[in-house]
């Protein structure tokens, strides 16, 4: 096993206990409100388990960082595609050249010879 197998043993399995301790625990269902003027008789409510609103919570932010995270990356994604290109068009342009030299000296050969 990998140093990182076993970092992320030491570091899921603590978390893991405790997520499902949590679970357990607040299995009680809450209100949420998406209405912040009418608290009496709101527009939009839903009634859920407190552990999926703190579950989905985390699977929110997870989501959000990775957005914010690859938005981030884009200009070096960005330069990795362009530099791919341009390697792309210049070994095929030395290809052309070597071709050309290649043709150039056979021909240089032969009039050489005559």
């Amino acid at each position: 096993m990998t140093f990182k197998g076993i970092f992320n043993w030491i570091v899921g399995l603590p978390i893991a206990v405790v997520g499902i301790g949590f679970a357990v625990a607040n299995r009680q269902w809450v209100t949420v409100s998406f209405d912040p003027i009418n608290r009496v008789h709101p527009f939009a409510t839903v009634n859920m388990p407190l552990w999926t609103l703190f579950f989905c919570g985390v699977f929110i932010g997870i989501f959000a960082g990775w957005f914010v995270a690859w938005r981030g990356n884009a200009r070096y994604r960005r330069a990795t595609r362009d530099a791919k290109i341009e390697l792309i068009r210049t070994q095929q342009q030395h290809e052309r050249e070597k071709r050309d030299l290649q043709s150039t000296a056979i021909a240089t050969r032969q009039d050489a010879a005559l």
